[in-house]
């Protein structure tokens, strides 16, 4: 416990909090800052940082959630290949609640006897292929580059042992083509971003230097109170003083090299693809598909997927949401017809959803 009291000390924080609102005086305009981690619009939510920042700093969710920034018609793939006969499909839990065209989800078609299971890794879904060799299993793989080695290393030892009726059906995305759009996004407008911890661990710092480079404060930021306060008191350093690099708050997890063993992994197993996601469309070179060592256990290529062009549930803003263009408290189905019992969009359904936290935290 003294490690994590030591992230959410009362007096650090409130110190912290002073100390924003001195550079925040500084700066005669409003400052928009994008988290573009689940985990951190959860933590936000969680210790009320909305509610403390002064009225000119302004925070924007990104699309940081994995589970919400699937696309509506990657989700309709999963459900179709999910409704076959012979197929074992497993997933992550909050995948299986999302809704898809007609109000459908993977719970749903789980309830009408499909064989679909909740998985907690890469390796339970192997280990369902490996006892039921009767079936095709299918991993749903989501996620950034912080899952991506441990399902590239699943499909390593799948390819080793030949594993025949396993195959991935990817949806990874990685964060810096995203990135890249984000900063030249004009409507946006974004000063600086709470980069996240999670992912640069792999990646290490290098990604963010384009945000550097285009005249945004990069702080990777860590997930208990006192980090982000921090994380956002370096972003307002950086605004001031007019000089922008890429800085580290979460140096207690991260090394600027990242993990260059989880990237060689990655780089084995997957090649780069266009993905499609949610609220943004389609970018070049933005997901991960198995390579061509690794096509035999890539279920887009295995099975015959039609090409769905789905929308978004009538009236739903995830993704505009996801995208930093509106809140959740402007969607008029927030906590009216969307709530986490009775979930329209992903970001409802996920725990790292903006509208979930939104809605958790009573923050409007």
């Amino acid at each position: 416990m003294r490690y994590i009291d030591e992230y959410r000390d009362s007096d650090l924080a409130k110190a912290l909090i002073r100390k924003i609102e001195r550079l925040s005086g500084k700066i005669s305009r409003p400052v928009a800052i994008m988290e573009i981690c689940g985990s951190h619009t959860a933590a936000i939510g969680r210790f009320g940082i909305r509610h403390v920042l002064p009225p000119n700093i302004r925070l924007l969710s990104g699309p940081g959630c994995p589970v919400c920034v699937t696309s509506p018609a990657q989700i309709d793939a999963a459900l179709h290949l999910a409704s076959q006969e012979n197929i074992l499909f497993a997933t992550f839990g909050d995948m299986v609640r999302v809704p898809a065209s007609e109000g459908l989800s993977l719970q749903v078609i789980r309830s009408r006897g499909h064989d679909i299971r909740v998985v907690l890794s890469p390796l339970d879904a192997l280990r369902l292929a490996e006892e039921h060799p009767d079936k095709q299993v299918v991993f749903m793989g989501i996620g950034f580059e912080t899952t991506a080695p441990t399902i590239a290393a699943v499909l390593q030892r799948a390819r080793k042992n030949n594993q025949e009726n396993f195959s991935v059906l990817s949806v990874v995305k990685i964060v810096p083509p995203v990135l890249d759009l984000l900063i030249h996004d004009s409507d946006l407008r974004i000063d600086g971003f709470l980069c996240p911890g999670h992912v640069s661990i792999i990646t290490g710092t290098d990604i963010y230097q384009p945000l550097a480079v285009a005249g945004k404060a990069p702080v990777i930021t860590g997930f208990e109170s006192v980090d982000i306060l921090q994380g956002i008191a370096m972003i307002l350093e950086q605004i001031v003083q007019g000089q922008f690099s890429v800085a580290i708050q979460y140096s207690r997890g991260l090394k600027p090299e990242g993990n260059e063993r989880a990237r060689q992994v990655m780089a084995e197993v997957f090649a780069t693809a266009s993905s499609q996601w949610r609220g943004i469309g389609w970018l070049d070179n933005s997901g991960l598909v198995p390579g061509p060592m690794y096509e035999k256990w890539d279920a887009w290529k295995k099975f015959t997927i039609p090409a769905f062009t789905s929308a978004e549930p009538v009236g739903c803003r995830c993704g505009a949401v996801l995208r930093g263009t509106t809140s959740p408290v402007d969607c008029p189905l927030f906590k009216t017809v969307c709530t986490p019992l009775n979930p329209i969009g992903p970001c409802m359904v996920s725990s790292e959803g903006t509208c979930a936290a939104y809605f958790k935290y009573n923050f409007d």
